[in-house]
């Protein structure tokens, strides 16, 4: 990134093999990205430390946990100001089994993605977040079966340097 936030060619494929595995080595990472060590060094490190890389973590395997649930919630509140729309997020975010928060429109307030080990789990989750709040109106889950894809990956377009 030679300027604010906005990648360039290099730093895009610098991305998407980190997308891709993480774990390479800094040597395999510039090989694989036809630059030198000390480039691709410098080029994550400033990544990292301007945001554009928010973390590197492990991705596990469901099918290792297979009693657990995946739980698809549609949450629709009664009274929508920004505190109440921010009260209830800091919520559902603090909860360990919450994998994902996301506000939406137009339709249900939230969409929220939740992995708990079992259905007990699931309804004291409900519980606390759901049923002692009175500003939730409406609640919608699916619950997954076979999870076809998972690919926490942003589509970067070669952009030239």
């Amino acid at each position: 990134m030679m300027g604010g936030d906005d990648p360039d060619a290099v730093d895009r494929r610098l991305l998407d093999l980190l997308q891709e595995d993480a774990s390479r080595t800094n040597q395999a990472l510039a090989e694989a990205a036809g630059v030198s060590p000390a480039t691709a060094l410098r080029r994550v490190r400033r990544m990292t430390e301007t945001g554009v890389i928010e973390r590197q973590v492990a991705l596990l395997a469901p099918r290792v946990f297979d009693e657990g649930l995946t739980a698809i919630t549609e949450v629709s509140l009664d009274r929508q100001g920004v505190e109440l729309l921010d009260a209830f997020e800091a919520r559902a975010t603090a909860e360990p089994g919450m994998q994902q928060c996301y506000r939406v429109s137009p339709g249900p307030d939230f969409v929220l993605v939740a992995w708990v080990a079992d259905m007990a789990a699931w309804n004291a989750l409900v519980q606390r977040l759901f049923t002692q709040d009175a500003n939730v109106r409406n609640v919608k889950t699916y619950f997954s079966v076979k999870r076809a894809k998972f690919q926490p990956r942003i589509a970067l377009a070669p952009r030239s340097s």
